[in-house]
């Protein structure tokens, strides 16, 4: 792509981009240590773009639907992924597709693997899906003080991975499931804190290395169990054993096979399961938006294990998914790189500059979602969906490089969602207060979600 060329007067319109104060900015490294989502929320105040810096990193934060368009799918090819975010995320996936920057490579690996979450391989997916569901559902039922508090995002996280494990790599989940969910944790706070503040550098951080080679050590052992394993089977395991370089035509080696195995084992799982304990928090906090998910799955299901099929006429649950996923965007934050010289609403954006999209500010723009800290699902009924921009929600992101996962994902909330309901009410513990964000890499539910269960 070739830089265009454009006037002395408009070389000068990046500086005229909306900006932090310097008092602003210097105070924004200490407030984005603190609380980044503030921080950011201040930002986005000031307009649709606007010059900010995060973690003492100057960038450029979009938050209008035709901005995104613009850098996600209308000119994507401007726009990769080798930025400080994501260099952030390599040291842990290395060429992992998430945090792949781009070209050739990626493209190859996404065609790869892309067909290993069409919905013909999702048909075959459900019935683990739901199996493994049954079995929370009984652990959680046969308790021995049905009154106790459940700590509901772990036991779904635990749930998150076994489904990830069992549906993509053709393995059950061991004891050291636990392990991992642990170090995974550990090492996602550290990168988070690392984004908002990038000192000391994370190759300096032995704990960092550490946690790596724990993890990787884990990944490693599912490889050797499938390959001692002789019955062949096609799905995403295999799609990656046999994956090659585009020009090479070599096979990965064995670190870029664990990377990538790391990386889609944690996207498969992480992302997902806060959803989950989202929506059945929001579920507790509205009885009436309870009651009515209740009445509508009882009317679908009859008491039925649900299908794929079931789910298109689980209408109102996916409106609650989708209401829970505006406010609560797991893959809450993503970063770009221009490439060559472009222009964002009418403003010049240099070759090089980081460009930041925020989607909890990006799903709060008052202009397209009225009163937007309110829960309200009725916002996704289609007749209110069809009055917004198409773009406007974006849980997933969109382009090219939208989450290769996004339709495993909804087909495993909607089930494990539909189940609970089947089976449990879920209410808040009296006198807890209002859970709020973790900002990491990925949005957790600070302190996790505890709630209460009763036996419908």
């Amino acid at each position: 792509m070739t830089a265009p060329t454009r006037s002395s007067k408009e070389l000068f319109k990046y500086s005229a981009i909306p900006s932090l104060s310097l008092r602003e900015n210097l105070s924004g490294i200490l407030a984005a240590r603190r609380d980044q989502l503030s921080f950011v929320s201040h930002a986005a105040t000031r307009g649709d773009i606007v010059r900010l810096r995060l973690g003492g990193l100057p960038m450029v934060l979009i938050n209008h639907p035709d901005h995104f368009q613009h850098v996600l799918v209308d000119a994507h090819a401007n726009y990769d992924k080798d930025n400080f975010l994501y260099r952030a995320v390599q040291t842990v996936f290395r060429g992992g597709l998430v945090s792949n920057p781009g070209g050739e490579r990626w493209r190859a690996r996404r065609r790869m693997m892309q067909p290993s979450f069409n919905r013909g391989s999702i048909v075959d997916l459900t019935p683990g899906m739901t199996e493994l569901t049954g079995e929370l559902l009984d652990r959680w039922a046969g308790r021995d003080d049905p009154d106790a508090v459940v700590d509901i995002s772990a036991d779904i996280r635990d749930l998150a991975l076994k489904i990830a494990l069992r549906s993509l790599f053709g393995v059950e989940a061991s004891a050291e499931v636990a392990l991992f969910e642990r170090n995974f944790l550990e090492l996602n706070t550290i990168i988070g804190n690392f984004f908002r503040f990038p000192f000391p550098p994370l190759n300096r951080r032995p704990r960092l290395r550490a946690l790596i080679r724990d993890m990787d050590g884990f990944v490693d052992r599912l490889v050797a169990d499938r390959e001692a394993d002789p019955a062949e089977r096609r799905d995403l395991f295999a799609a990656l054993l046999t994956m090659t370089h585009p020009t090479s035509g070599v096979n990965l080696t064995r670190q870029e096979l664990l990377g990538e195995i790391l990386s889609t084992i944690v996207s498969g799982y992480e992302t997902s399961s806060n959803s989950m304990a989202w929506v059945c928090y929001r579920l507790a906090r509205h009885p009436e938006v309870q009651r009515r998910v209740q009445e509508e799955v009882d009317q679908v299901l009859d008491g039925r294990v649900p299908t794929l099929e079931d789910l298109s006429e689980l209408t109102y649950t996916r409106m609650v998914m989708d209401e829970t996923l505006r406010l609560h965007t797991p893959a809450w934050q993503t970063m770009r790189r221009a490439i060559h010289e472009d222009e964002i609403g009418g403003y010049r954006i240099p070759e090089g500059c980081g460009v930041y999209l925020n989607f909890l500010t990006y799903h709060r723009h008052p202009e397209f979602w009225p009163d937007p800290d309110r829960f309200d699902p009725e916002r996704f009924a289609p007749e209110n969906a069809a009055k917004r921009p198409r773009n406007v929600y974006q849980p997933f992101g969109s382009g090219p490089r939208y989450c290769i996962g996004k339709y495993f994902a909804l087909t495993e909330m909607q089930i494990v969602i539909a189940m609970l309901a089947q089976n449990f009410t879920v209410t808040v513990p009296p006198g807890q207060p209002p859970v709020g964000f973790a900002p990491l890499v990925t949005l957790h539910p600070k302190g996790g979600i505890q709630l209460r269960l009763a036996r419908r």
